[in-house]
């Protein structure tokens, strides 16, 4: 047998399999043996990990091939655009490789690289930086520079998680325990306590999607936050999905003079309405009611784009 290094890092790119499609896998390759070569960058395994796992356990012979980098980091670019290339990426998935380049992108921008043609920036720079960055690597994708900024704050998030507990990240990248994109870009600024807390609620199964506040340095008590969701409530009543999540009503008057969370409102009404999209898509079962869907969201992802880029980055 080969002496295969795992890397810890490089696993967390690896995405395990569920438990139905790694028994699937474990019975082909007990049946068919290993055809394809696990993928090796100095003896560590950067493709072929579930079928590492299984031919070690069952002593099935396998062959490696190996690929040349010049740093750790080209190796990891290189394992997240071989994940990328796959098709039964789940949005969430998509969404984190596509942060994991950026990120990698970022850390890379003193020296020339795959995304920028710039080198050796100053600090007062860096801002330009970020953004030539994010919008190089959505030009990749054909996705906005503001949706690749999101995409590198899910990434940070999902990584933090991970440094708590792989299986955490694990779970939140299987859809077995979904976690709002809005809540993950929140937590990449969130504390080190509040991470534990949700990586422990994944593992234990006690996450729930409708807590949607994340504790933060200058977050506003929870006197405060009962009146934020009042005047949420006060708004939203009209809406019938997104009233059935809200218990509390109140004045909209505190909406018009300012006196809630805003940053906490936002991302409610951010993750409500993605609930809510969320239950639409499951409950839809005809062909050209999905493609209306579809289309329609586009309309709705575009404008909102749209507006994210107009609002100045302080």
């Amino acid at each position: 047998m080969h002496d295969i290094i795992l890397d810890e890092e490089f696993m967390m790119y690896l995405p395990k399999l569920d438990k139905e499609t790694f028994e699937s896998l474990e019975k082909q390759l007990l049946s068919e043996g290993a055809r394809d070569p696990l993928v090796v960058w100095n003896n560590i395994l950067i493709d072929g990990y579930n079928r590492h796992n299984i031919c070690i356990k069952h002593g099935i012979a396998f062959t490696t091939v190996s690929m040349e980098f010049n740093s750790r980091e080209d190796a990891l670019e290189w394992i997240i655009d071989n994940q990328l290339s796959r098709r039964n990426l789940s949005p969430i998935e998509v969404s984190h490789f596509r942060g994991v380049l950026f990120n990698s992108a970022k850390r890379k921008r003193g020296s020339s690289n795959q995304y920028t043609e710039k080198v050796a920036f100053p600090q007062s720079e860096g801002k330009q930086t970020r953004l030539n960055t994010a919008t190089e690597v959505g030009k990749r994708f054909k996705v906005s520079r503001a949706t690749i900024e999101r995409d590198g704050k899910v990434a940070e998030a999902l990584n933090a998680i991970a440094a708590v507990s792989l299986d955490a990240k694990q779970k939140v990248l299987s859809g077995e325990v979904p976690v709002d994109r809005s809540k993950l870009q929140r937590l990449s600024k969130a504390s080190q306590e509040e991470i534990t807390k949700v990586a422990d609620q994944i593992n234990s199964g006690t996450y729930n999607r409708s807590e949607h506040r994340v504790s933060r340095a200058g977050d506003t008590s929870p006197e405060q936050g009962n009146a934020s969701n009042a005047a949420q409530q006060s708004t939203l009543g009209t809406n019938p999905f997104i009233n059935d999540n809200l218990e509390n009503s109140a004045n909209s008057n505190e909406i018009m003079t300012g006196d809630f969370d805003e940053t906490a409102y936002v991302d409610t009404m951010v993750s409500l309405i993605t609930g809510n999209l969320n239950t639409v898509v499951q409950t839809l079962n005809n062909d050209s009611g999905v493609r209306e869907l579809k289309s329609s969201l586009r309309t709705l992802i575009n404008s909102l784009e749209e507006m994210y880029s107009n609002i100045i980055d302080e």
